[in-house]
């Protein structure tokens, strides 16, 4: 320990090649139940929530900053592999100059029911399929007090390395699961005693600001796609179509800063 990698097609590091080919690790990982942590912060906070780590993958300059985790890497049996940026960018595609990266054991997907059981206020991702939105939408969930967060099943995947990087690692803070069939899905956020609000333009939508000043105890926010925002089905099916009121003829936001602004005005007091 820690076991040094000279060749780029040393299976021992068969994780982490090609990480920025986006159909590829779309495709693999979450077949091979494993996703990539990328820097310090974040793997330290995957740890805290309790997933498990494969191996490690780092520069040298790192074992210092990162000692308690070679160690406990080391007492654990977990490989820590070190080698030069240059073999690393070699095989991962891309400079590593965030600290390391984690292999990481991806966990069991839990039931739309139990992240919700004692949640007041969800975020549902509808078929959001870039990933640093998705990452973005998770990190305004955790500042903005969301208690547990939605995903469609053709929305992009949160534990995909450039999600969980621009989330800051929240993604693994903030309770979340993919809610399937969509939208027949509302009828469980329902069951579970949800209001279902769906943010889009309607000719019947309601402003943010009406529905902060009386919210129900338990609310499921709906956001939209970048393109064509939610789906026709997801809007006739919702409770209530809210709208963000908006000036200088600007009719949208981008769906991360969208979700934060009703975050904010929606949180539970």
């Amino acid at each position: 320990m820690p076991i040094r990698i000279t060749d780029p097609s040393d299976d021992r590091v068969h994780d982490y090649v090609g990480l920025t080919d986006v159909a590829l690790r779309r495709r693999t990982e979450p077949e091979r139940g494993l996703y990539i942590a990328e820097s310090e912060k974040v793997i330290r906070r995957a740890l805290a929530a309790g997933h498990q780590p494969r191996s490690y993958l780092m520069a040298e300059r790192w074992l210092t900053d990162l000692d308690d985790l070679v160690a406990d890497a080391e007492q654990g049996g977990i490989p820590v592999f070190v080698a030069d940026h240059e073999v690393i960018e070699n095989f991962t595609g891309f400079h590593l100059h965030r600290g390391a990266l984690a292999s990481m054991e991806r966990p069991a997907m839990r039931s739309v029911a139990d992240v919700v059981s004692d949640a007041r206020r969800v975020l549902v991702i509808e078929d959001v399929v870039d990933h640093t939105n998705v990452g973005a939408v998770f990190r305004s969930a955790a500042a903005l007090g969301m208690d547990a967060v939605l995903v469609t099943p053709r929305c992009a995947d949160p534990l995909y390395r450039r999600a969980i990087r621009v989330s800051m690692g929240t993604v693994f803070q903030v309770p979340w699961t993919r809610i399937d069939p969509w939208p027949g899905g509302m009828d469980l956020l329902r069951d579970n005693g949800f209001h279902v609000a769906a943010l889009a333009l309607s000719d019947d939508a309601i402003g943010l600001d009406a529905l902060a000043a009386d919210p129900p105890d338990r609310l499921a926010l709906v956001l939209g796609t970048e393109g064509d925002g939610l789906g026709r089905r997801t809007v006739e099916g919702a409770d209530v179509v809210v709208t963000i009121p908006m000036a200088g003829g600007v009719d949208s936001l981008n769906v991360a800063a969208a979700g934060a602004v009703a975050a904010w005005a929606l949180r539970a007091r």
